[in-house]
């Protein structure tokens, strides 16, 4: 069953209105996440608690949940709305917009079977990624963006300000830094790679999953700081575990699933670690949905040096000796353009692929 749309009331935007699919009802081997609720991060001893329960989520898996994040589900939902609305416009006008990948640009539109995956079998994905409203990052966007700018803005800056600040701000707690140290780095009117992304993963026919084994996006880590993935219906995701097993992510209601990424793991030599994940096929009852996903990438400023930084916590733990010096010297913008230009680089079928250099030595891994 696909989501449906229908058109809103009269006097708001034409954007069809956007209702979530039904959950699976298979009982998948779901990780077990802990859940963060931001609306105690502002009371008395809040965000010592809060700290607290992210530091034991971050030992275990680097995914975790949170809820209570300052958007009702409307305001979600109108996002799942544009988003379906980009990509059902026609491939040429979509391809006006045409992210400069091949250099390591990823604001833009990102075309459907772009990378090989399997010889003869090509990616599924089509995303728009929408940089920080900022003007070294403006640029053209197809007329449903500009008509709901104001909206998307607000929403991005809610994200950016309201919640990944609250996170920054927990992660600098847990290593006991002063609060502001990750924002400082983090900063909203500075050149960075944070983005809104809209993203669609087309269905597969069961011939295409039978030649992929059910792998859709083998296993990896995403580029930056964080990845905030707003509830999606559609089981998909899978962590990889310390112990190497891959557990589903179950869609928790009315939350967003966060996973941590490289740059906190270069920035604290490896105990913040970046997470191990990887999209396979829908159980049988969703195999037919068009999975369409709302994310926001949270990357540090362009500028930022990727070396560990000096923590009496990092150094109480042991890891305060560099334990691997090959991302030193490497920017937080060096490292994502490296890594977005090696993704789509046409050498090798992504199946074959088990780890690439990135930059000056610095290799990316990837997982079965």
């Amino acid at each position: 069953m696909a989501a449906v749309a229908t058109r809103p009331a009269e006097g708001k935007s034409d954007v069809p209105t956007y209702h979530q699919v039904p959950e699976t009802k298979y009982e998948l081997d779901w990780a077990d996440l802990v859940t963060l609720d931001l609306s105690q991060f502002d009371e008395p001893g809040g965000k010592q608690k809060l700290a607290s329960q992210l530091f034991d989520a971050i030992q275990k898996i680097g995914f975790f949940y949170i809820i209570n994040f300052g958007l009702t589900q409307e305001q979600v939902d109108r996002q799942f709305a544009i988003g379906k609305e980009v990509f059902q416009l026609p491939t040429e006008e979509k391809l006006k917009y045409r992210a400069d990948l091949e250099n390591g640009g990823y604001n833009g539109y990102k075309p459907l079977g772009l990378r090989q995956v399997k010889p003869g079998v090509y990616d599924n994905t089509e995303i728009y990624n929408i940089p920080k409203f900022i003007p070294a990052f403006e640029q053209p966007h197809p007329e449903v963006i500009n008509e709901n700018r104001t909206e998307i803005e607000a929403f991005a800056r809610h994200i950016h300000d309201n919640i990944v600040g609250k996170l920054l701000v927990l992660f600098a707690i847990i290593l006991e830094l002063p609060e502001d140290f990750f924002l400082q780095r983090h900063r909203y009117d500075e050149k960075s790679d944070c983005h809104l992304r809209y993203m669609k993963y087309h269905r597969r026919t069961e011939e295409q999953n039978k030649i992929l084994e059910n792998v859709w996006v083998k296993g990896h880590t995403d580029f930056g700081s964080l990845t905030l993935l707003f509830r999606q219906p559609v089981s998909a995701l899978q962590v990889r575990t310390p112990e190497g097993e891959w557990k589903w992510v179950k869609p928790y209601p009315q939350s967003i699933t966060v996973n941590l990424a490289d740059s906190l793991e270069f920035l604290t030599n490896g105990f913040l670690k970046s997470s191990i994940h990887r999209v396979v096929a829908p159980p049988p009852d969703q195999a037919d949905i068009d999975r369409l996903g709302v994310l926001y990438f949270v990357r540090p400023e362009d500028s930022l040096e990727l070396r560990p930084v000096v923590s009496n916590v990092l150094e109480r733990l042991g890891y305060n000796k560099t334990t691997d010096g090959s991302a030193v010297g490497i920017t937080a913008g060096e490292w994502v353009k490296a890594r977005v230009a090696g993704g789509v680089a046409k050498d090798k079928v992504r199946s074959d692929v088990s780890e690439q250099e990135i930059i000056r030595g610095k290799t990316a891994k990837y997982y079965d």
